[in-house]
């Protein structure tokens, strides 16, 4: 049962709309394919019943009226006349599960509690809605009053419901626990249905999920990317890989390979942004970095495990930074459809491990214009070389450069203004030329891009073209910087009227 539309949006500054929460069930349902979902609290809002009162219109109309849940309360029937007025017919009726809630926050003896708990049972009955129970704090319940907890359920065997649901509320639980508490119950009541609600607070959800699974219980509760109050639920992509991998005898019915794309959609809904090392659908856990690891990769896959990106519509990719190795270029290439002699791979290595130790992220999509800038560039002497250059832009002032030049083996100095860091810097270099009694090519058009579909900020290209004595030619830069990619691009041109190219 996903709970990703209840218990995921307790998540602190998560409000979904009605549309988005349509959205949402119908791929948790139609795509991923799971059993159940919990769409809302009972009573919450204006809004929230609107949000209901548009899944249970289409879950009627599909079918799946059973499948969709309501979080309800033990409130004299105020819930129950919400979950008539939305159409809902599934309840999960919140409980008290430990004797310390019901002692402090109810101030009931357990009596009192059964007794109203019967109350709203038999009424929902009489209403054809579906009761499922929550225990709350079911967890320390077992701990600390675990002859509370057996009370409890043997009064809810007697009952009209169909699930009692076992949440580690305040996901306190060791996975030893977890199992020996599940089986515990399991032998005592073989004939009632359980469910097992994980919390993340000690980043034990998953292998309590296991235990459970282990221990038999029949249903398990989860959310998308793991979202929920504090630590979060346990999160629904991790719980089917693990069911899957290793406890193979357990049958689930989600689609594992539109589990990223839903994971994405909650996340844009939500804001809720997924760690880049998450399992499953994390952006870096399908990404060797590593140039050793991509070398494995081609020796017989040596360095992959059963989490094959595949599995969940995703694909694998080959980091490029100041850890990447030849092999790290050539599966990047490969993807690409290049093809690089061994001493031009070395070109491009040496230059992307550059780009990483100035901690810059560089992307396949970034890959052609570095091939482009490292292969084709020194062609030619080196006559023109721009030593260093400074660039200013202050508010209220012009901006201005000072630069240092080696030409004709003669270094020169000088300062300029213009309409920008750019403009400032060529006027610098008009000074050096005339100095030499020589004139600079004229340009005639500048642009500047970045590598389409990249999404990093490692490289932008800038593409000069220059006019010199009636012949147009271009000439590129490539940096993280724009003005100083133009610099490179202009440094390139320097070099190439110097050398009658």
């Amino acid at each position: 049962m996903d709970t990703t539309l209840r218990d995921g949006e307790q998540t602190s500054g998560i409000s979904f709309s009605a549309t988005e929460k349509l959205t949402i069930a119908r791929l948790l349902i139609e795509e991923l394919k799971v059993d159940r979902i919990e769409v809302a609290s009972a009573r919450v809002s204006q809004g929230e019943l609107e949000a209901v009162q548009k899944i249970i219109e289409w879950a009627r109309a599909n079918d799946y009226m059973g499948q969709v849940e309501v979080l309800t309360f033990v409130d004299g029937g105020r819930s129950l006349r919400w979950m008539v007025e939305s159409g809902a017919k599934v309840q999960n009726l919140l409980t008290k599960g430990s004797l310390n809630h019901l002692t402090h926050q109810l101030k009931k003896t357990p009596q009192e509690h059964f007794d109203d708990i019967k109350g709203v049972v038999s009424a929902a009955h009489q209403m054809d809605i579906e009761t499922n129970v929550y225990l709350e704090d079911w967890s320390n319940g077992m701990r600390n009053s675990p002859e509370y907890v057996y009370d409890f359920i043997s009064f809810l065997d007697g009952q009209a419901i169909r699930r009692v649901l076992l949440p580690d509320t305040l996901g306190i639980l060791t996975p030893s626990e977890t199992f020996g508490y599940i089986s515990d119950l399991k032998k005592r009541y073989p004939q009632l249905h359980f469910d097992f609600h994980a919390h993340n607070d000690y980043d034990l959800s998953i292998a309590n999920v296991m235990e459970s699974v282990k221990a038999e219980v029949d249903g398990i509760h989860v959310t998308m990317n793991g979202m929920g109050e504090r630590a979060g639920n346990a999160p629904l992509a991790s719980v089917v890989a693990v069911l899957a991998d290793f406890l193979p005898e357990v049958s689930i019915n989600v689609d594992e390979s539109a589990l990223y794309k839903v994971s994405k959609l909650v996340e844009t809904f939500s804001g809720f942004l997924i760690p880049a090392n998450k399992p499953i659908v994390g952006g870096n856990v399908f990404t060797q970095t590593a140039g050793i690891h991509a070398d494995g990769d081609n020796k017989n896959n040596l360095y992959f495990n059963n989490l094959l990106p595949e599995r969940f519509g995703r694909k694998r990719k080959y980091a490029l930074g100041k850890t990447s190795g030849k092999a790290n270029i050539e599966k990047n290439l490969e993807e690409l459809g290049l093809a690089l002699s061994p001493e031009d791979i070395k070109k491009v290595t040496k230059r992307i491990i550059k780009l990483g130790d100035k901690k810059e992220i560089v992307t396949q999509d970034d890959l052609p214009y570095i091939i482009s800038d490292v292969l084709k560039s020194k062609k030619y002497e080196e006559k023109v070389k721009i030593n260093s250059y400074v660039l200013n832009h202050a508010k209220g002032l012009k901006p201005s450069s000072t630069i240092s030049i080696t030409l004709d083996n003669e270094t020169i100095e000088e300062h300029a203004q213009g309409d920008g860091q750019y403009d400032a810097f060529m006027n610098a270099l008009k000074k050096v030329y005339a100095r030499k009694g020589k004139t600079l090519p004229t340009l005639i058009d500048y642009a500047v891009r970045i590598p389409p579909g990249s999404h990093s900020d490692a490289l932008c290209e800038t593409v000069i073209t220059w006019k010199n004595d009636g012949k147009e030619f271009v000439t590129r830069g490539l940096d993280s910087d724009q003005t100083v990619s133009a610099i490179k691009a202009t440094q390139k041109m320097l070099n190439i009227i110097e050398n009658n190219l």
